[in-house]
Formats: C-alpha cells, sequence, structure tokens
C-alpha cells in the first residue's frame, strides 16, 4: 500500500491550503487515517485524524482552523487548512492504517505513510 500526499506550498499567514493523501494497492479495510506533521528541529506531531467511523480528533493549536475528511470510494484523506500562522510551517506527513491481504491468503494489520508535503507560511 502506497500513499501519495499533495497540496503543499508556500502561503501567507492567514491564507489557506487543502492537503490530500490518496492510498493504492490493495487493501481488506482502514481503520484511520490521519495527518502529522514535522517542523524543522521538533518531534513529529499528530494533527488530525479520522476513523473509518469518520469520528475525529484534533491537537488543540489547529481546532477550530483545520479540518479533515476522506472520501471512501477513493481511499483518500484531505486536510483543509484554513486561518494558517507561521507556527503551521511544517513538513506533513499522512498516515493509514489498516488491514490487508497477505500472500497467503491470511490479513494483516498494517500502518502506511505519505512521504511528506512541505507547508510553509510566511508571516
Amino acid at each position: 500500500v502506497q500513499l501519495q500526499a499533495s497540496g503543499g506550498g508556500l502561503v501567507q499567514a492567514g491564507g489557506s491550503l487543502r492537503l490530500s493523501c490518496a492510498a493504492s494497492g490493495t487493501i481488506f479495510s482502514i481503520n484511520a487515517m490521519a495527518w502529522h506533521r514535522q517542523a524543522l528541529g521538533k518531534e513529529r506531531e499528530l494533527v488530525a485524524r479520522i476513523t473509518n467511523e469518520d469520528k475525529t480528533n484534533y491537537e488543540d493549536s489547529v481546532k477550530g482552523r483545520f479540518t479533515i475528511s476522506r472520501d471512501r470510494a477513493k481511499n483518500t484523506v484531505y486536510l483543509q487548512m484554513n486561518s494558517l500562522k507561521p507556527d503551521d510551517t511544517a513538513v506533513y506527513y499522512c498516515e493509514l492504517d489498516g488491514s490487508r491481504y497477505t500472500d497467503w491468503g491470511t490479513i494483516e494489520v498494517f500502518r502506511s505513510w505519505g512521504q511528506g508535503t512541505k507547508v510553509t507560511v510566511s508571516s
């Protein structure tokens, strides 16, 4: 299973961006998808997560500004980011937690990460 993230770029403070992350490959089920970010010199942190039941949770600093959503048919997760701040500058990574068929016909749990898309917010 591969994840392809896109949508990052340079934006002024107060602006908006929409990140997308599409999963490809053989997937039996998706339990949750999420966005994480890692700023320069800092640890990676969870930004937003959406479960298979469409339950969402957000990191405190992005509540009210970011919205995570899913397109089940496309196995794609989105992150709508509004009112962006310079502190949001980071590389954003998508994550998928799910299960898939193995070559032996069994089902295994897996976690995949996207390659990261850079978001830069200028002041």
